[in-house]
């Protein structure tokens, strides 16, 4: 598994994870050991876990990175594995690339191509050229089996969400005619502030540093504004996992169906698909679920309308009972607020009134888990 990049976006996640510097990706271990731990983790699932490769730690397509991406897919392909595959890029995606993701049989490969609209080299260099545009072209004129989507990030005032640029960015993705778009914020944290304030970037949120990715209520609107002004016939979605599923005619696996308020803006056909696979967990189900992931039996939860309330399991282990589970998985310290759609709270809801839905969801929760020790 490779890790490094030298393509210097400003906003990197790689600022906060500390190898940001590291330029040239290196080989962390080989592909067969990638497969290995992947295929013989705890948490996956044959044809069932969603995979994304190489994901906040390189890109994909990179000329050094592409041999392994695609050594991955074939080995999973090979084995038969039905996995949705995630490849997220902004680099060069060419013909020969086209005709090996086609010749896959099994596994079930999207490529979102991050593009945003932004200009400003000093925030995203790649902007400098077409590289995306001709990347994302190059795919939907030859795509069939694998989805193309357009992944519209990071969404920043200031940098990105004038009039213009919004509807370059939904010009592209009609003209490419590609399956879906996918739009979401910025992820605001010190790190990667810093970066950009030292490169001359004038930076929004101020000092108001968030787990979660920024984009404010009326910046969601702002975007939806845009598209559906913009009268095209490609489907916008506020979730990957929506985005990816409706190209691929699946319910959400990420049990989104559960949080209404995102999905006015799904098409029909997506909608029925998720409403028709909505299940709610038993509470015998949601017991079983994490013992048999060997995260124990003793999960504190509570089973609400459209999710489950959980604490202490940690982002990852969520995850993969929301797999499992096909159904919102949530925690009780980060309460989703509504409309807020897992995003920073910020632009939402006043500090007061989030303090106070954070106690009592802990009340709902530890009354639960009272009852259930009686």
């Amino acid at each position: 598994m490779p890790r490094g990049c030298p393509l210097d976006c400003g906003y990197c996640v790689r600022h906060f994870w500390g190898n940001f510097e590291q330029k040239t990706p290196q080989l962390r271990v080989t592909t067969p050991e990638a497969v290995a731990m992947l295929t013989g983790h705890a948490a996956f699932r044959p044809h069932t876990t969603p995979v994304q490769l190489f994901n906040k730690a390189t890109d994909p397509m990179l000329p050094g990175v592409k041999p392994h991406t695609f050594a991955v897919l074939e080995e999973l392909d090979r084995r038969g594995m039905t996995n949705l595959v995630l490849i997220i890029t902004r680099f060069h995606v060419t013909t020969e690339d086209m005709a090996a993701l086609e010749a896959l049989q099994h596994v079930r490969v999207s490529l979102l191509f991050t593009y945003s609209g932004i200009a400003d080299a000093r925030v995203e260099p790649i902007a400098k050229n077409r590289t995306t545009i001709r990347s994302i072209e190059t795919a939907t004129a030859r795509n069939d089996r694998t989805k193309v989507i357009l992944y519209w990030r990071p969404i920043v005032p200031g940098w990105n969400d004038d009039p213009e640029t919004m509807a370059g960015v939904l010009e592209v993705a009609d003209s490419a005619g590609v399956d879906a778009l996918v739009f979401t914020g910025y992820y605001h944290q010190e790190e990667n502030a810093e970066f950009l304030r030292a490169s001359g970037v004038a930076v929004p949120y101020a000092d108001n540093y968030q787990r979660r990715k920024m984009l404010p209520a009326e910046l969601d609107a702002k975007v939806v504004r845009a598209w559906q002004v913009s009268g095209i016939s490609v489907p916008l979605f506020r979730k990957t996992s929506c985005g990816v599923t409706y190209a691929h005619e699946i319910p959400d696996y990420n049990g989104h169906w559960g949080v209404p308020e995102l999905c006015d803006i799904c098409p029909a056909a997506q909608r029925r698909r998720c409403a028709a696979d909505r299940r709610s967990p038993t509470e015998a189900e949601f017991r079983q679920a994490p013992a048999d992931l060997d995260y124990g039996s003793d999960t504190p939860f509570l089973i609400e309308d459209g999710h489950v309330l959980t604490h202490a399991l940690g982002e990852q282990r969520r995850y993969a009972l929301q797999h499992r589970l096909r159904h919102q998985i949530r925690e009780v310290d980060h309460p989703h607020l509504h409309a807020a759609h897992g995003r920073a709270l910020e632009g939402y809801e006043p500090r007061e009134a989030q303090r106070r839905r954070l106690s009592e969801a802990r009340e709902r929760l530890s009354v639960h888990a009272r009852y259930d020790d009686d």
